[in-house]
């Protein structure tokens, strides 16, 4: 399912036990589209991204089929849904939360990798000195985009 968003066209998909990815066309663009019809949990997504689009919501709870990572990137993905909606972390924060105090470097790519943009959030991890990093592989409208988040949830907190 393709959803419009302020951040961009986003694809939803799902199987029978949740969400299996979120693609934000603009920053990941797709030569084909494999999207044919409107499936539950992308309705409800789609639902809770409008609410969370419209300031109100702040926590996502349709469910999520997660089938890639490792047991490290999982891990992390878990750390992550832990930020408060309008709060941020550094890397660091993630390395000791998952007890893991040296995978720094590890957590940026766990973040890169992550299927579920927004609904997991990966763009509320900054750099320790506070600057933004790491959003789609720092591309700039990657960077535009977590940027773009981040103002929106501390303007709607």
């Amino acid at each position: 399912m393709l959803v419009e968003s302020p951040v961009g066209l986003l694809e939803l998909k799902e199987d029978e036990f949740g969400i299996t990815s979120i693609h934000n066309l603009t920053i990941h663009p797709q030569d084909t589209l494999n999207s044919t019809h409107d499936e539950p949990f992308c309705l409800a997504l789609k639902e809770e991204l409008e609410a969370y689009f419209s300031g109100n919501l702040t926590e996502f709870t349709v469910p999520l089929s997660i089938h890639s990572g490792t047991p490290f990137q999982r891990s992390v993905w878990q750390a992550l849904r832990k930020i408060p909606y309008g709060e941020t972390k550094s890397y660091g924060d993630i390395a000791e939360a998952i007890e893991n105090p040296k995978a720094v470097r590890a957590i940026g790519q766990a973040n890169r990798n992550n299927p579920f943009p927004i609904v997991i959030p990966c763009h509320r991890v900054i750099g320790k000195n506070g600057k933004l990093v790491g959003y789609s592989g720092s591309s700039e409208i990657g960077l535009t985009t977590k940027e773009w988040l981040l103002n929106f949830e501390k303007n709607n907190h």
